[in-house]
């Protein structure tokens, strides 16, 4: 069980480094742009590549170059916060505050204020609110159906099967809904030997890309809108 989860990350850092975080397509390594969708592609070396694969050697997945920079944001906040304790406190103990015991004060009890009574309502006759239609998280893709949805990640499907579904727990823990993976095969629209971990099941290349956004804030910053068509 160990040997086969280290192959699973070990095949999730080739493929975070050899292919396009957006289509899945194979990459050179002095490749800057996708050929396939255009999407800029994350640099292969230095430090954030480095802190790259170490987060998915020890993890098995990875949220984006952006965690480090909202890492780097978070250490800061705290030492400011920090400093700023350390100086309010050190201001509280140099200038202990005095009080002084007020004179005497006169009260008057109000006199003659009129009662309105209150109203009632009979909560009897109030709506009931609908239950909400919640959408199921974990589908398959409708047969022989057509549409739209939003690409999470794309697996080489030689060994990505077990690392895909991986995805989509996290996917659902991070409270995306109608989740589900792709044989990229089994579609003209996809470039075959991938899985694809998508979520959601839309009309029109409108309403997908009004959810991109939402995927992105779950942690998946490569995420994109993608048709499916046989």
């Amino acid at each position: 069980m160990v040997a086969t989860r280290a192959a699973e990350r070990r095949t999730a850092i080739v493929a975070a480094d050899a292919t396009c975080p957006r289509c899945g397509t194979p990459r050179g390594p002095g490749d800057r742009y996708c050929l396939a969708c255009g999407l800029r592609l994350p640099v292969v070396a230095g430090t954030v590549p480095a802190l790259r694969r170490r987060w998915l050697r020890r993890l098995g997945w990875y949220p984006g170059d952006w965690v480090w920079l909202s890492l780097a944001s978070l250490v800061v906040a705290a030492a400011g916060a920090a400093v700023a304790i350390a100086v309010t406190t050190r201001d509280r103990e140099a200038k202990p505050a005095v009080y002084t015991a007020p004179g005497q004060v006169a009260v008057a009890e109000p006199t003659g204020i009129p009662v309105r009574p209150q109203s009632t309502v009979d909560t009897r006759k109030l709506p009931s609110a609908p239950e909400p239609n919640i959408p199921a998280r974990r589908v398959s893709w409708p047969a022989s159906e057509n549409g739209w949805t939003i690409v999470l990640v794309s697996y080489p499907r030689v060994s990505g099967r077990a690392t895909a579904r991986a995805t989509v727990d996290r996917a659902v823990k991070a409270n995306l809904r109608r989740v589900g993976i792709i044989d990229s095969g089994n579609y003209a629209s996809l470039q075959p030997g991938y899985y694809v971990v998508f979520t959601g099941i839309y009309a029109s290349k409108v309403d997908a890309d009004a959810a991109v956004g939402t995927a992105k804030q779950a942690g998946f910053a490569g995420a994109y809108s993608r048709q499916i068509a046989r």
